[in-house]
């Protein structure tokens, strides 16, 4: 499955909300690292997966996507 990788600010971008919004109120705790975003090669730089986001934007978070982690 290929996936869209988005920075912060091309997410910001996508569904308009404040970059510091989603780095400070969404982050960990709706979107959650390994499920709708990853630190590639172990560094400090965050890559949002869009098909992951819009998903749980329209489905809402759900218990089975916390337990299975995708």
């Amino acid at each position: 499955m290929d996936n869209t990788y988005l920075t912060t600010a091309e997410l910001a971008g996508r569904i308009k909300y404040d970059a510091r919004v989603i780095r400070e109120q969404l982050k960990d705790s709706v979107l959650f690292e390994g499920i709708h975003y990853i630190r590639p090669f172990g560094g400090r730089k965050i890559l949002f997966i869009w098909e992951r986001v819009e998903e749980e934007m329209l489905m809402g978070i759900s218990s089975q996507s916390l337990l299975v982690g995708y």
